[in-house]
């Protein structure tokens, strides 16, 4: 594999100057292959963004190469821009009632799961170091670093699973309150981490304090610049938008205008994308809350494109066996540091057992913040441990990002929060006419046909209705739907008086203006009560034989009862 494709694949194909049609190809490349990976990957029940990165890296550094460094340095702007996508879908899930409610349980989680992996990956990594390079400065310094870059948890990939998976519960919200927040922590471990490395290593380097100080201006400098852009989305869907195109557009534009106002200032476009959607969900008016529901529509293809760049990124061919044996001391380290750590600040804070089980699943996504950190790292320590902080993260990410995602899903499966986050649309558009009929409790129970021949005299018609409250079917001898009687059509025929009396049901019948069948979806069979101003179906089988009434107040009743289930089943987690 250290072999390119370069002498197979021309030139142009390598997209090093990305212009005109080649741009446009090599989007279709990644976009193509990309989508198509993270549908195997469903097909094999495993989380599609892990197809999305196996595309990448097989396309990638690791694999064929038909994505150059430069092509991928080249297309940076995609990853920024799926990362405030990122950021501002976490803040819009940030409701001040959720923080009112869950916020020391965040907190707790947060601070144990942080700081645990620190101390767990910090030891063991300096114990490894020293037993190899008898080297005490070097390797205290290097286990100081890395203990702190592994305190940061990638919400990319995390929060993509709990998206495709339509989860909801306290799980999912604990994982929203923490990847949040977890930057944070991260950035202020590094700084104190670094810190000491610099005094031992004899570097260079901004104090402890000035380092602080850096710190507290990227992190409420990012919270006031996306606030105040969050203010002004705000007003102008308020006063200005009522469709979604150009709310959308707006919101995307803004979002954008945000992320590049961070880029000049040197300040966290996440936490600013989050601090925007965290306003627009709290402090907007409610009808600006459909910026998310738009968004989250927008974002399947920017993901496709980022998680597949995220794996072009990976070389996993530079890993000596040295730094791959810390590579591997570090995931165990940092995988088992944060297992503890969140299970002990979920005891702590009495989360829900859901929480306390399951959230070491979904804390091991590893990415942006610590390549950041890492590159941080090789720029601060050029000379000593930079270089191999920078291959180790390397390769860990290819690791960690691979697994995290399968383990996120096993974590919200075993939690039972799968499924949960669903709406009455999204319901109906997985319901057929054949699940609202039968086999369910949530349907009226009066649903099977009265079925009448055509010779049936009125007084008969008439003595069903007693018993059945529903349409009549009419059948001609071979059992086929002929025609349907309604009450509402007897009545009338009644008021002509003693003439009625000698009517048969082919006198009164109506021909059926609509029929179902079904296998028919619950969205087709609202467009047909609406399109035919009717209030009840027939129902009938291939072969034109009646099979039920389906009544659209049944529907509805179904739907209302599917969404108080799932609701309850919420509740009852915790």
């Amino acid at each position: 594999m250290h072999e390119t494709l370069s002498h197979i694949i021309p030139e142009s194909f390598h997209f090093t100057t990305l212009q005109g049609t080649q741009l446009v190809l090599l989007l279709g490349i990644i976009m193509f292959f990309g989508a198509l990976g993270g549908k195997l990957f469903q097909k094999l029940k495993i989380p599609q963004v892990v197809g999305y990165i196996v595309i990448g890296i097989l396309i990638g550094s690791s694999g064929f190469q038909i994505l150059g460094k430069d092509t991928i340095a080249a297309l940076n702007p995609v990853s920024t821009v799926a990362l405030s996508l990122i950021g501002f879908l976490i803040g819009g899930e940030l409701k001040l009632k959720v923080l009112q409610k869950y916020g020391k349980q965040f907190v707790g989680i947060l601070l144990f799961e942080s700081i645990t992996p620190f101390f767990i990956v910090g030891g063991i990594v300096t114990a490894v170091s020293f037993f190899f390079t008898k080297d005490v400065v070097t390797s205290v310094s290097l286990g100081l670093v890395l203990g702190a870059i592994c305190s940061a948890t990638a919400p990319a990939a995390t929060t993509d699973v709990l998206v495709e998976y339509r989860t909801r519960g306290p799980l999912t919200t604990t994982i929203y309150g923490i990847v949040a927040m977890d930057d944070a922590v991260a950035l202020i471990l590094y700084a104190i981490a670094s810190t000491i490395a610099s005094t031992l290593l004899g570097g260079k380097q901004l104090s402890f304090g000035a380092q602080m100080l850096t710190i507290g201006k990227d992190i409420f400098g990012s919270i006031l610049v996306g606030s105040i852009f969050g203010f002004v989305l705000s007003m102008i869907i308020r006063h200005v938008l009522t469709d979604e195109g150009r709310i959308l557009s707006f919101s995307l534009g803004t979002l954008f205008l945000c992320t590049g106002c961070c880029i000049i200032f040197g300040l966290d476009n996440i936490l600013a994308a989050m601090s925007l959607g965290f306003f627009m969900v709290n402090f907007a008016p409610a009808k600006t809350r459909s910026v998310f529901d738009l968004t989250t529509k927008f974002t399947p293809p920017v993901y496709v494109l980022f998680f597949v760049l995220v794996g072009a990124k990976l070389d996993i061919w530079i890993i000596t066996p040295y730094l791959g044996l810390i590579a591997l001391i570090y995931v165990f380290g940092r995988t088992l540091g944060k297992t503890i750590g969140s299970i002990l600040g979920a005891t702590l804070t009495k989360a829900p057992v859901t929480v306390k089980k399951y959230l070491p699943y979904c804390l091991l996504s590893q990415a942006g913040v610590a390549i950041g950190l890492s590159i941080a790292a090789g720029n601060d320590f050029p000379e000593t441990i930079g270089p191999k902080i920078l291959l180790i993260i390397t390769a860990t990410t290819f690791i960690v990002q691979l697994l995290g995602p399968i383990c996120v899903k096993k974590g919200v499966t075993k939690a039972g929060e799968c499924g949960l986050n669903i709406t009455e649309e999204d319901i109906k558009k997985n319901t057929q006419v054949k699940d609202v009929m039968f086999g369910n409790d949530y349907v009226c129970n009066q649903n099977s046909p009265a079925i009448v021949t055509e010779t049936t005299t009125l007084s008969q018609i008439v003595d069903s209705f007693s018993h059945q409250h529903n349409l009549n079917y009419v059948v001609k001898s071979d059992n086929k739907l002929t025609g349907v009687i309604s009450l509402e059509h007897v009545k009338e025929v009644l008021s002509i008086g003693e003439f009625a009396d000698g009517l048969l049901a082919m006198d009164v019948m109506d021909k059926p203006s609509v029929t179902c069948t079904p296998q028919m979806s619950l969205p087709d069979v609202y467009e047909l009560f609406d399109s035919n101003d009717v209030d009840a179906i027939p129902i009938v089988d291939e072969n034109n034989l009646p099979y039920g009434i389906l009544e659209r107040n049944c529907i509805d009743h179904y739907l209302h009862a599917r969404i108080l289930e799932l609701h309850r089943k919420i509740e009852n987690l915790g």
